[in-house]
């Protein structure tokens, strides 16, 4: 099971600041986020995916089940 750490509008969507979800990838994750809570598709493209304090671009990424998810908002500025 992956920790997700949710921040701005995706608390107020779930609820929650973090949840606990078994996921194999990035994509498979953003899935099961938006099978669960539907109005949270739209925002999942804006958002900045940290894993393990590490951005990551590539949504093909293995997760592991001690791997701790960051979905940042999109940041602004420089």
């Amino acid at each position: 099971m992956v920790r997700v750490k949710l921040f701005a509008n995706l608390r107020e969507i779930v609820g929650e600041g973090e949840i606990v979800i078994r996921a194999d990838t990035i994509d498979d994750l953003f899935r099961k986020l938006v099978e669960m809570y539907p109005e949270i598709r739209s925002h999942l493209s804006r958002v900045t995916v940290v894993v393990n304090c590490s951005k990551v671009d590539d949504l093909n990424r293995k997760l592991n089940d001690d791997d701790v998810v960051a979905l940042l908002p999109p940041f602004s500025g420089g």
